[in-house]
Protein backbone atom coordinates (compact mmCIF):
# COMPACT_ATOMS: atom_id res chain seq x y z
CA UNK A 1 0.00 0.00 0.00
CA UNK A 2 1.13 3.67 -1.05
CA UNK A 3 1.51 5.82 1.92
CA UNK A 4 -0.27 9.20 1.26
CA UNK A 5 1.61 12.34 0.52
CA UNK A 6 2.65 14.46 3.33
CA UNK A 7 2.83 18.57 2.76
CA UNK A 8 4.18 21.11 4.47
CA UNK A 9 2.42 24.60 3.64
CA UNK A 10 4.71 27.12 5.63
CA UNK A 11 2.57 30.46 6.09
CA UNK A 12 -0.82 27.82 5.46
CA UNK A 13 -3.24 29.55 7.91
CA UNK A 14 -2.78 32.46 5.37
CA UNK A 15 -5.52 32.85 2.35
CA UNK A 16 -4.12 31.25 -0.11
CA UNK A 17 -2.50 28.61 2.35
CA UNK A 18 -6.41 27.28 3.58
CA UNK A 19 -7.97 26.96 0.41
CA UNK A 20 -4.73 24.76 -0.62
CA UNK A 21 -4.98 22.79 2.78
CA UNK A 22 -9.11 22.12 1.88
CA UNK A 23 -7.85 21.11 -1.44
CA UNK A 24 -4.91 18.54 -0.23
CA UNK A 25 -7.14 16.91 2.50
CA UNK A 26 -9.94 16.71 0.06
CA UNK A 27 -7.71 14.39 -2.20
CA UNK A 28 -6.30 12.64 0.48
CA UNK A 29 -3.06 14.04 1.37
CA UNK A 30 -1.55 14.70 4.95
CA UNK A 31 -1.17 18.35 5.68
CA UNK A 32 1.49 20.35 8.08
CA UNK A 33 0.91 23.74 8.36
CA UNK A 34 3.58 25.98 10.05
CA UNK A 35 2.47 29.55 11.04
CA UNK A 36 2.96 32.03 13.22
CA UNK A 37 -0.56 33.37 12.86
CA UNK A 38 0.30 37.07 12.49
CA UNK A 39 -2.05 37.72 10.24
CA UNK A 40 -4.82 36.00 11.45
CA UNK A 41 -6.08 34.24 14.73
CA UNK A 42 -5.39 30.90 15.72
CA UNK A 43 -9.18 30.39 17.05
CA UNK A 44 -10.09 31.53 13.78
CA UNK A 45 -8.40 28.76 12.09
CA UNK A 46 -9.44 26.05 14.51
CA UNK A 47 -13.18 26.80 13.94
CA UNK A 48 -12.48 26.60 10.22
CA UNK A 49 -10.53 23.03 10.35
CA UNK A 50 -10.24 20.06 12.77
CA UNK A 51 -7.03 20.01 12.94
CA UNK A 52 -4.04 19.26 16.55
CA UNK A 53 -1.52 21.61 17.44
CA UNK A 54 1.48 20.56 17.81
CA UNK A 55 4.23 22.02 19.94
CA UNK A 56 7.84 22.11 18.80
CA UNK A 57 8.24 19.07 20.91
CA UNK A 58 5.63 16.79 19.50
CA UNK A 59 7.02 17.30 16.06
CA UNK A 60 7.35 13.49 14.51
CA UNK A 61 8.47 12.69 11.42
CA UNK A 62 5.32 10.84 10.31
CA UNK A 63 1.90 12.34 11.04
CA UNK A 64 -1.83 11.83 9.89
CA UNK A 65 -4.30 14.16 8.84
CA UNK A 66 -3.91 18.00 9.17
CA UNK A 67 -1.97 19.00 12.02
CA UNK A 68 -0.51 22.85 12.88
CA UNK A 69 2.81 23.81 14.18
CA UNK A 70 2.42 27.53 15.63
CA UNK A 71 5.88 29.04 15.03
CA UNK A 72 8.37 31.25 12.71
CA UNK A 73 10.12 30.44 9.36
CA UNK A 74 13.61 32.58 11.25
CA UNK A 75 13.46 29.97 13.32
CA UNK A 76 15.91 27.46 11.49
CA UNK A 77 16.21 24.85 14.42
CA UNK A 78 11.98 24.58 14.31
CA UNK A 79 12.18 24.85 10.41
CA UNK A 80 14.09 21.71 10.48
CA UNK A 81 11.99 19.55 12.77
CA UNK A 82 9.01 20.57 10.66
CA UNK A 83 10.23 19.42 7.40
CA UNK A 84 11.06 15.70 9.15
CA UNK A 85 9.05 13.24 7.23
CA UNK A 86 7.73 15.87 4.40
CA UNK A 87 7.22 14.78 0.55
CA UNK A 88 6.73 18.10 -0.19
CA UNK A 89 7.07 22.20 0.78
CA UNK A 90 4.95 24.94 -0.39
CA UNK A 91 6.36 28.19 1.01
CA UNK A 92 3.91 30.73 1.05
CA UNK A 93 5.40 32.53 4.64
CA UNK A 94 6.04 35.89 3.85
CA UNK A 95 5.88 39.41 4.34
CA UNK A 96 4.34 40.33 1.90
CA UNK A 97 2.80 43.91 -0.09
CA UNK A 98 4.64 46.78 -1.82
CA UNK A 99 4.60 49.29 0.96
CA UNK A 100 4.79 47.30 3.96
CA UNK A 101 8.04 46.72 2.54
CA UNK A 102 8.84 50.43 1.80
CA UNK A 103 7.88 50.94 5.66
CA UNK A 104 9.78 48.37 6.88
CA UNK A 105 12.41 47.02 4.72
CA UNK A 106 14.66 45.40 7.61
CA UNK A 107 11.80 42.99 8.36
CA UNK A 108 10.92 42.33 4.75
CA UNK A 109 14.72 41.14 4.34
CA UNK A 110 14.52 39.04 7.46
CA UNK A 111 11.22 37.19 6.89
CA UNK A 112 11.75 36.64 3.39
CA UNK A 113 15.22 35.85 2.44
CA UNK A 114 16.52 34.27 5.78
CA UNK A 115 13.47 32.41 6.23
CA UNK A 116 13.05 31.13 2.66
CA UNK A 117 16.61 30.34 3.11
CA UNK A 118 15.69 28.24 6.66
CA UNK A 119 13.79 26.65 4.49
CA UNK A 120 15.67 25.71 1.69
CA UNK A 121 18.36 24.18 4.25
CA UNK A 122 15.76 21.98 5.92
CA UNK A 123 14.18 20.74 2.46
CA UNK A 124 18.01 20.04 0.97
CA UNK A 125 18.93 17.89 4.74
CA UNK A 126 15.71 16.12 4.93
CA UNK A 127 15.43 14.98 0.87
CA UNK A 128 12.41 16.21 0.11
CA UNK A 129 10.97 15.36 -3.29
CA UNK A 130 9.64 19.03 -4.34
CA UNK A 131 9.58 22.87 -3.13
CA UNK A 132 7.48 24.95 -4.47
CA UNK A 133 8.57 29.00 -3.62
CA UNK A 134 5.28 31.36 -4.06
CA UNK A 135 7.05 34.52 -5.88
CA UNK A 136 6.01 37.37 -7.73
CA UNK A 137 5.64 39.92 -10.75
CA UNK A 138 7.11 41.99 -8.36
CA UNK A 139 10.27 40.57 -9.12
CA UNK A 140 10.51 42.64 -12.27
CA UNK A 141 9.65 45.81 -10.76
CA UNK A 142 8.12 48.54 -13.75
CA UNK A 143 8.81 46.64 -17.03
CA UNK A 144 6.27 46.83 -20.13
CA UNK A 145 3.61 44.02 -19.78
CA UNK A 146 2.78 41.62 -20.50
CA UNK A 147 5.57 40.27 -18.11
CA UNK A 148 7.06 37.09 -18.50
CA UNK A 149 9.80 34.59 -17.50
CA UNK A 150 12.39 35.76 -19.54
CA UNK A 151 12.53 39.26 -18.48
CA UNK A 152 15.37 40.84 -15.78
CA UNK A 153 14.62 41.04 -12.39
CA UNK A 154 14.36 44.61 -11.25
CA UNK A 155 12.74 45.02 -8.76
CA UNK A 156 11.22 49.02 -7.80
CA UNK A 157 10.81 47.89 -3.64
CA UNK A 158 12.13 46.08 -1.14
CA UNK A 159 8.99 43.29 -0.86
CA UNK A 160 10.21 42.81 -5.27
CA UNK A 161 13.98 42.42 -4.26
CA UNK A 162 13.46 39.75 -1.30
CA UNK A 163 11.48 37.88 -3.32
CA UNK A 164 14.21 37.91 -6.24
CA UNK A 165 16.28 36.45 -3.77
CA UNK A 166 14.24 34.12 -3.00
CA UNK A 167 14.07 33.07 -6.61
CA UNK A 168 17.64 33.17 -6.56
CA UNK A 169 18.23 31.09 -4.07
CA UNK A 170 15.79 28.29 -5.16
CA UNK A 171 18.08 27.96 -8.33
CA UNK A 172 20.83 28.21 -6.67
CA UNK A 173 19.79 24.69 -4.71
CA UNK A 174 18.66 23.22 -7.56
CA UNK A 175 21.22 23.64 -9.52
CA UNK A 176 24.63 23.49 -6.46
CA UNK A 177 22.34 20.61 -4.37
CA UNK A 178 19.70 18.86 -6.92
CA UNK A 179 17.06 19.86 -4.85
CA UNK A 180 14.10 19.90 -7.25
CA UNK A 181 12.84 23.48 -6.97
CA UNK A 182 9.64 25.26 -8.82
CA UNK A 183 9.18 29.08 -8.25
CA UNK A 184 5.82 30.41 -9.54
CA UNK A 185 5.06 34.08 -9.57
CA UNK A 186 1.64 34.94 -8.51
CA UNK A 187 -0.31 37.74 -9.61
CA UNK A 188 -2.80 39.96 -7.79
CA UNK A 189 -4.80 36.84 -5.73
CA UNK A 190 -7.88 37.33 -4.95
CA UNK A 191 -10.65 34.96 -3.36
CA UNK A 192 -12.96 33.67 -0.33
CA UNK A 193 -10.80 33.68 2.85
CA UNK A 194 -9.02 36.62 2.65
CA UNK A 195 -10.69 38.06 5.20
CA UNK A 196 -7.38 40.00 6.96
CA UNK A 197 -5.51 40.75 3.19
CA UNK A 198 -5.77 44.66 2.44
CA UNK A 199 -5.08 43.78 -1.41
CA UNK A 200 -7.39 45.70 -3.47
CA UNK A 201 -10.37 43.18 -3.91
CA UNK A 202 -10.58 42.74 -0.39
CA UNK A 203 -9.95 45.99 0.91
CA UNK A 204 -12.54 47.63 -1.23
CA UNK A 205 -15.43 44.89 -0.01
CA UNK A 206 -14.67 45.89 3.47
CA UNK A 207 -14.56 49.74 2.43
CA UNK A 208 -18.11 49.32 1.25
CA UNK A 209 -19.19 47.43 4.02
CA UNK A 210 -18.00 50.01 6.98
CA UNK A 211 -18.93 52.80 5.14
CA UNK A 212 -15.24 53.86 4.94
CA UNK A 213 -13.92 56.16 2.76
CA UNK A 214 -12.56 54.38 -0.36
CA UNK A 215 -9.34 55.80 -1.85
CA UNK A 216 -7.59 55.03 -5.24
CA UNK A 217 -4.33 55.60 -5.76
CA UNK A 218 -3.00 57.00 -9.52
CA UNK A 219 -6.54 58.12 -10.64
CA UNK A 220 -7.13 54.31 -11.09
CA UNK A 221 -5.74 53.94 -14.15
CA UNK A 222 -2.82 52.16 -13.14
CA UNK A 223 -3.79 48.22 -14.24
CA UNK A 224 -3.03 45.04 -12.24
CA UNK A 225 -4.07 40.81 -13.17
CA UNK A 226 -6.37 39.32 -11.15
CA UNK A 227 -5.92 35.51 -10.27
CA UNK A 228 -9.11 33.56 -8.81
CA UNK A 229 -7.33 31.76 -5.40
CA UNK A 230 -8.78 28.10 -6.82
CA UNK A 231 -6.75 29.04 -9.86
CA UNK A 232 -3.37 29.23 -7.94
CA UNK A 233 -4.02 26.28 -5.69
CA UNK A 234 -4.52 23.95 -9.33
CA UNK A 235 -1.50 25.87 -9.88
CA UNK A 236 1.00 24.77 -6.89
CA UNK A 237 -0.39 21.25 -6.61
CA UNK A 238 0.85 21.01 -10.40
CA UNK A 239 3.83 22.33 -9.88
CA UNK A 240 4.43 20.26 -6.79
CA UNK A 241 3.95 16.89 -8.58
CA UNK A 242 4.17 17.49 -12.39
CA UNK A 243 7.62 15.81 -13.37
CA UNK A 244 9.85 17.36 -15.47
CA UNK A 245 9.77 20.91 -14.20
CA UNK A 246 12.21 21.23 -11.59
CA UNK A 247 14.24 24.52 -11.79
CA UNK A 248 11.50 26.38 -13.18
CA UNK A 249 10.06 29.78 -12.97
CA UNK A 250 6.40 30.10 -13.97
CA UNK A 251 4.10 33.77 -14.42
CA UNK A 252 0.81 32.40 -12.91
CA UNK A 253 -1.80 35.25 -13.57
CA UNK A 254 -5.18 35.06 -15.46
CA UNK A 255 -3.09 36.68 -18.93
CA UNK A 256 -5.36 39.84 -18.91
CA UNK A 257 -5.25 43.83 -17.78
CA UNK A 258 -7.80 45.08 -15.70
CA UNK A 259 -7.83 48.59 -14.73
CA UNK A 260 -8.59 49.50 -10.94
CA UNK A 261 -11.52 51.59 -12.43
CA UNK A 262 -12.73 48.61 -14.35
CA UNK A 263 -12.36 46.30 -11.12
CA UNK A 264 -14.47 49.59 -9.55
CA UNK A 265 -17.11 48.71 -12.37
CA UNK A 266 -17.76 45.29 -11.95
CA UNK A 267 -16.99 45.01 -8.16
CA UNK A 268 -19.19 48.13 -6.76
CA UNK A 269 -22.44 47.05 -8.75
CA UNK A 270 -22.42 43.23 -6.69
CA UNK A 271 -22.31 45.13 -3.58
CA UNK A 272 -25.57 47.37 -4.65
CA UNK A 273 -27.57 44.52 -5.52
CA UNK A 274 -27.11 43.66 -1.61
CA UNK A 275 -27.97 46.86 -0.89
CA UNK A 276 -24.47 48.40 0.17
CA UNK A 277 -23.95 51.54 -0.82
CA UNK A 278 -20.99 52.73 -2.07
CA UNK A 279 -18.58 55.45 -0.51
CA UNK A 280 -17.36 58.45 -2.03
CA UNK A 281 -14.14 58.02 -3.68
CA UNK A 282 -10.76 60.02 -3.18
CA UNK A 283 -8.58 59.81 -5.82
CA UNK A 284 -5.25 59.84 -4.86
CA UNK A 285 -1.49 60.12 -6.17
CA UNK A 286 0.11 57.07 -7.18
CA UNK A 287 1.70 55.49 -4.30
CA UNK A 288 6.07 54.83 -4.44
CA UNK A 289 7.03 51.54 -5.69
CA UNK A 290 3.90 50.18 -7.50
CA UNK A 291 3.88 49.65 -10.96
CA UNK A 292 1.60 51.48 -13.52
CA UNK A 293 0.95 48.43 -15.98
CA UNK A 294 0.84 44.60 -14.65
CA UNK A 295 -0.13 41.60 -16.19
CA UNK A 296 1.39 38.50 -17.58
CA UNK A 297 1.83 35.99 -20.20
CA UNK A 298 1.00 31.97 -19.00
CA UNK A 299 2.10 30.37 -22.07
CA UNK A 300 4.66 29.02 -20.13
CA UNK A 301 2.53 27.86 -17.43
CA UNK A 302 -0.30 26.41 -19.91
CA UNK A 303 3.17 24.27 -22.16
CA UNK A 304 5.53 23.06 -19.40
CA UNK A 305 2.89 22.75 -16.51
CA UNK A 306 -0.23 22.23 -18.50
CA UNK A 307 -1.94 25.46 -16.32
CA UNK A 308 -4.24 28.05 -17.41
CA UNK A 309 -6.58 30.11 -15.07
CA UNK A 310 -10.28 29.19 -15.37
CA UNK A 311 -12.10 31.76 -13.57
CA UNK A 312 -13.10 34.70 -15.46
CA UNK A 313 -12.88 37.93 -13.23
CA UNK A 314 -16.80 38.81 -13.19
CA UNK A 315 -17.57 35.13 -11.56
CA UNK A 316 -14.69 34.73 -8.97
CA UNK A 317 -15.32 38.50 -8.27
CA UNK A 318 -19.47 37.33 -7.39
CA UNK A 319 -17.81 34.38 -5.56
CA UNK A 320 -15.83 36.21 -3.19
CA UNK A 321 -18.44 39.38 -2.48
CA UNK A 322 -21.11 36.56 -1.27
CA UNK A 323 -18.45 34.82 0.65
CA UNK A 324 -17.09 37.98 2.26
CA UNK A 325 -20.56 39.32 3.17
CA UNK A 326 -21.48 35.99 4.55
CA UNK A 327 -18.81 36.13 6.63
CA UNK A 328 -19.45 40.13 7.56
CA UNK A 329 -23.07 40.37 8.18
Amino acid sequence: MIAPERWLITGGAGFIGKRLTQALRESGKHVRVLDSFIATTEKDYYQQFDCRKRTEHEIAPHFEGHEVVVGDICNAELVKKVCQGIDFIVHLAANTGVQPSIQSPRLDFVSNCLGTFNCLEAAREHGIKRFVYASSGAVLGDVEPPLNEDMKALPLSPYGASKAAGEGYCSAYYESFDLETVVLRFSNVYGPMSLHKMSLVPKFIKKVVTSDLLEIYGGGNQTRDFIYVDDIVSAIVLSATKSGIAGEVFQIASNVETSVNQLCSMLFPLLEERAYAIPDLHMAKALKGDSARNFSQTKKARDLLGWSSQVPLEQGLARTVNWFLDALE
